[in-house]
């Protein structure tokens, strides 16, 4: 069924007005008429089962037919802090976060970042990066779209994440696998609700300064003996960190 996003709908009794964009995907695109049934998301969890009523150049009008809760949504928020990789890497890992159940990405500029940004850029980039999220976010059914903040230093992203419930960071040169499954099962026994932290290294890895900052406050745990790529290792501990979250 297709899904859409309406920001405000929460006291919807009725029906909901969609209106931008999604009118033309609506009649042009995917050449819904009256009648036919479609799923509006709050982007807060609830979803509703509609039927669309009237079609205007300007917008579409549906009847509540159903109100549910969001079933795809994980009991933690989860947000991954991604070192800025080079060419389009962030636009993948981004998309298969969201798929993998993400609450928010926060792109972060390392020490061993690449990538050098102008502010004006950085603004495009967000933005190209929002719209992934939300695509990302109708095709695996999730019942919000999570938000890619702006880009941040190492030093703002830590404090960001200074009240979050677990932080992760996988490294390269951390002992054994037996500490990350121990770890990485935390997850399973937090309260719903708590926020984990994700932190990947760009191409280039984490500096050594930087996990000296963060050894005492976060958990450096290993992947195993292999060195994966920046993207291989976003995928992965998401990977991980949603079964054990999805295992409460």
């Amino acid at each position: 069924m297709p899904r859409f996003y309406v920001e405000g709908c929460q006291d919807a009794q009725t029906g909901i007005t969609i209106m931008g964009e999604d009118v033309n995907h609506i009649k042009n695109v995917l050449r819904l008429t009256i009648g036919d049934t479609i799923t509006v998301c709050d982007g807060a969890g609830k979803e509703y089962e509609c039927e669309i009523a009237e079609i205007s150049k300007e917008q579409v009008y549906a009847n509540i037919v159903d109100i549910n809760q969001n079933a795809a949504e994980l009991p933690c928020n989860i947000t991954l802090f991604q070192g800025m990789p080079k060419s389009d890497k962030m636009e993948f890992i981004i998309q298969k976060a969201v798929e993998l159940g993400a609450a928010g990405i926060v792109p972060v500029m390392m020490k061993r970042t690449v990538v050098k940004l102008e502010d004006k850029k950085k603004d495009k980039k967000r933005e190209r990066y929002q719209m992934i999220a939300e695509s990302a976010a109708k095709q695996s059914g999730r019942g919000i779209i999570p938000e890619v903040t702006g880009f941040m230093s190492f030093r703002e992203a830590l404090q960001y994440a200074g009240k979050f419930d677990l932080l992760i960071v996988p490294y390269e040169s951390a002992d054994g696998i037996a500490y990350a499954r121990e770890i990485i099962a935390q997850a399973s026994n937090l309260p719903d609700g708590a926020n984990i932290g994700i932190f990947i290294g760009p191409e280039g890895g984490f500096a050594k300064e930087e996990i000296d900052a963060v050894k005492d406050c976060m958990q450096v745990v290993s992947l195993g003996s292999r060195i994966l790529r920046t993207d291989t290792a976003a995928i992965t501990t998401m990977s991980m960190v949603m079964l054990a979250t999805e295992m409460q």
